[in-house]
């Protein structure tokens, strides 16, 4: 098995990523949100604050013209505002979609239509996508190798879905992110000991594409366009038949190489081609 060295260039990002925004439902007729703890709503575009929230209750947020309404006691108050943000008091959780999610919560009314986003801290982010992308029982090797891929996904596609504004979807179209309800403390682990560890070629991060598996060979691309650090392997997968596009790391053949041993950066240094490894500055994404 070659041993990689492994070497960490430092990368400070111009536009520092405090956050990502996650879009969690788009253009839907009401949305149901709670805190954990008290909490607050704010309106966005001035900063003052709406009304508070009792802990552990449910609001349902409906559009109203182009404001919005909460139902409160099975009475809607007028929200005169068209974004805003839901904030925890304290240490706590915002809920939406029936999931626990970090950071806040932002609503906005466009066009009669409701937009919900989860305005989180990346490596929080992280850990609502690994045990979402990929099962917890699972090798915590491949858990590392998926955390490096997912964060250099998200870093590399800042701003993909600005047009519905947020970075990114919560769906497997971007990567798949279930919040802080499918946390776990190994793959949180996992995340924690890879925090703000990247794979770049030519010194920025990759798009690093993966999915469930290859069905034995993995593609070199699947949109018409070569991409230089992806390339065709074996994707030690072939028991599990093809489930996605194929192309960079395989997590079915990621957990197969863990077991026999690799560890997450031999994982991918085998998927992807001519890359490096380089950790974000953290003060400049959160």
């Amino acid at each position: 098995m070659k041993k990689i060295l492994l070497i960490l260039t430092i990368l400070i990002f111009a536009n520092p990523c405090q956050a990502i925004k996650i879009g969690l439902q788009t253009e839907v007729g009401s949305a149901s949100v709670g805190t954990s703890v008290k909490g607050t709503i704010i309106d966005a575009n001035t900063n003052k604050t709406v009304c508070d929230l009792d802990a552990m209750k449910g609001y349902e947020i409906k559009p109203y013209h182009n404001l919005m309404a909460i139902n409160y006691k099975g009475t809607y108050y007028k929200i005169e505002s068209d974004n805003i943000v839901i904030k925890p008091a304290s240490a706590g959780f915002v809920s939406a979609k029936g999931k626990w999610y970090r950071g806040n919560i932002i609503i906005q009314n466009k066009n009669g239509k409701l937009t919900v986003i989860n305005n989180v801290p990346l490596e929080e982010y992280i850990r609502g996508v690994v045990p979402a992308e990929m099962p917890t029982s699972w090798a915590y090797e491949a858990h590392k190798a998926q955390a490096i891929a997912a964060r250099s996904y998200a870093l590399a596609n800042l701003g993909k879905r600005a047009r519905y504004g947020y970075d990114l979807k919560d769906t497997p179209e971007d990567q798949a992110y279930n919040g802080a309800s499918a946390e776990t403390q190994s793959t949180n682990s996992a995340v924690e000991e890879t925090k703000g560890i990247v794979l770049t070629y030519n010194t920025k991060v990759i798009s690093a594409y993966y999915s469930a598996s290859a069905g034995g060979q993995t593609n070199v691309n699947s949109w018409g366009s070569s991409v230089p650090y992806l390339r065709s392997v074996p994707s030690f997968d072939d028991n599990v038949k093809k489930n996605g596009h194929g192309v960079g790391m395989s997590q079915h053949g990621a957990n197969n190489l863990a077991k026999q041993g690799y560890n997450a950066y031999q994982i991918l240094q085998y998927f992807y081609k001519d890359v490096k490894f380089a950790k974000v500055n953290p003060q400049s994404y959160n």
